[in-house]
């Protein structure tokens, strides 16, 4: 049997709310009747909320009672609330941030079924905004109004919603898994290397980072208005990269005021901005002499300091946790060259220097194989979870389909 294919403004009636006066503290205060809010999104299923308003402010706001079993939207919301769905299990009104979707004929469309279609859409829907990722733009009525949902009959959408329900709560025990995994690797390199930083074994030296580093040079590319360089920026080097990735080509006289720092091959760079980010890298050869970020300190080791050392050095908590009790302000939280020189390192001989970075060199090695197993495994998920969804919603599905490992 042929599936029918209506839109949602055909099959359901949409629904939103509204804010009561927030300079009426009697719209609030002492409110026994549940109000939701764009957070309040990210569950399958809403039973309960944190938010309250009163009787008062129910009567002098936009806000309304919401139907029961309807299936929740959130219109906007930073990150990746905008498009996200729940089922409504409880009476409850919302802010004008969410609509509510209502079947209005069960014998024709499951609340369960309409959540499923929109949640296994929800990057589809995205996309409706036609923003090109910017967070900012919202959903809206006409455009949920547009969503096609297929409708096969009840029986068959009952199945469906068995089927994927038990396999997306199997799909959900394996990611877990697999990020428990992914966690428990990460946490034993990071113990290991704070446990080598930590020590201070016989004949180690401990002196501030300042007193290992030899001086770098600044200049200004804009002197030189047609002649090329590489430029990289903080944001070319992620989490602990051992190399960057990116650098930006351009003309002096396209330079941004921040590109002042030469680099050469071998220094070590060190995120200054948002520090326990850990935006950590060694500047490869193809670098050698080119531009970076003022955002950036940059080290260039004497003879007593391996930089490779100072690499995992600057990843440990020894080092980052001084970082994240230095650091200041609010909006873009930093530390300044003066702590950074500050800060005290131990170590040992270079040939004993040597030693440890072949051992982190090679537990490094080994987490991040395992890290690879467990993202490609993540990804895999991902894969297998859009397949059924497309199969389900083309009437591909069987019943022997869709058990994760």
């Amino acid at each position: 049997m042929e599936w029918v294919t209506k839109s949602v403004g055909n099959t359901c009636s949409l629904a939103t709310g509204g804010t009561p006066s927030r300079a009426k503290p009697e719209y609030f205060e002492g409110g026994g009747i549940k109000w939701l809010v764009s957070g309040d999104i990210h569950q399958k299923e809403i039973f309960d909320c944190n938010g309250r308003i009163t009787e008062l402010g129910l009567q002098n706001s936009n806000a309304r009672y919401l139907p029961k079993n309807s299936v929740m939207i959130a219109l906007n919301g930073q990150g990746k609330t905008r498009g996200t769905v729940s089922i409504l299990r409880t009476e409850a009104t919302c802010n004008q941030s969410l609509v509510s979707i209502c079947p209005n004929n069960t014998d024709e469309l499951l609340p369960e079924f309409l959540y499923i279609n929109l949640h296994g859409r929800y990057e589809e829907i995205r996309r409706m905004t036609g923003d090109d990722g910017n967070d900012r733009r919202g959903l809206n009525m006409p455009l949920i109004r547009s969503i096609q949902i297929p409708l096969p009959p009840t029986p068959e959408q009952q199945r469906i919603v068995a089927i994927l329900d038990q396999t997306f709560a199997d799909i959900e025990k394996a990611r877990a898994n697999a990020e428990k995994n992914l966690k428990n690797a990460r946490e034993l390199f990071d113990s290991y290397l704070n446990q080598v930083f930590s020590q201070r074994g016989e004949g180690w030296v401990e002196k501030p980072l300042g007193d290992v580093i030899c001086k770098t040079h600044t200049k200004d590319p804009r002197k030189n208005p047609e002649l090329k360089f590489l430029y990289v920026d903080v944001s070319s080097v992620s989490n602990t990269t051992l190399e960057i990735t990116e650098a930006t080509e351009l003309l002096g006289k396209d330079a941004p005021s921040r590109a002042r720092r030469v680099i050469s091959e071998g220094n070590v760079i060190f995120a200054t901005v948002r520090p326990t980010l850990k935006r950590i890298a060694i500047v490869p050869n193809r670098l050698d002499g080119e531009i970076c970020s003022t955002g950036y300190f940059v080290f260039k080791t004497s003879d007593e300091l391996n930089n490779r050392y100072l690499y995992y050095f600057l990843q440990s908590y020894c080092f980052m946790g001084e970082m994240e009790k230095l650091q200041s302000g609010a909006s873009y939280p930093a530390v300044n060259d003066s702590q950074v020189k500050q800060t005290i390192i131990k170590y040992p001989s270079i040939i004993e220097q040597q030693s440890i970075v072949a051992s982190l060199d090679k537990l490094s090695m080994e987490v991040q194989q395992l890290e690879k197993g467990y993202q490609e495994k993540l990804t895999s998920l991902g894969e297998l979870k859009k397949s059924l969804l497309q199969k389900a919603f083309s009437g591909e599905l069987t019943k022997t389909e869709g058990h994760a490992a």
